[in-house]
């Protein structure tokens, strides 16, 4: 199903996007640091735009591919609706901002079932991360850019089951 499908009129101006919390077993989540981006808010869970007609789990499924490396995963879960977030002033001048106002997401619980050496940020260039770790779930908002927080805060109450306590 084409994602346009499935979108109230007034979320039209927005991206369709798609986000991935990437848990470990053990409930840690993976942080991918934003490369280019001034710290010390840029880190960010992967996350891309949707192809026209592009089925939303494929699309997350590819751009944690494209952005990580990572194949080896199941799904957990995945949040209801479309979320949404405005781009800031600054965003303006961007190719990204000159067409969309923001960005609607879906956002994607996916267990990483391979082992840390196949995460690869230089997979499909240019890398969008420059350094990764693992960490808590709870942490994301805090560590985001402030435009994308009240979107982590969402993706945490939604996802807080697969966390690390």
């Amino acid at each position: 199903m084409s994602p346009e499908s499935e979108v109230p009129a007034h979320l039209v101006p927005y991206r369709p996007n798609v986000g991935v919390a990437l848990f470990r077993p053990d409930g840690r989540v993976w942080f991918g640091r934003r490369a280019g981006a001034p710290g010390p808010r840029n880190w960010q869970f992967p996350q891309g735009g949707v192809d026209p007609g592009e089925d939303l789990q494929a699309a997350a499924l590819r751009e944690l591919a494209e952005e990580t490396g990572v194949h080896s995963v199941t799904v957990l879960g995945r949040t209801d609706g479309w979320l949404t977030y405005d781009f800031p002033p600054e965003h303006a001048g961007s190719p990204i901002g000159r067409d969309w106002k923001g960005q609607r997401q879906v956002w994607f619980a996916l267990r990483f079932e391979g082992d840390d050496r196949e995460i690869d940020l230089d997979a499909h260039l240019p890398a969008e991360f420059d350094a990764w770790r693992w960490g808590r779930l709870a942490e994301a908002p805090q560590i985001v850019a402030p435009f994308k927080q009240a979107i982590y805060r969402q993706v945490v109450d939604a996802f807080a089951v697969f966390a690390a306590g």
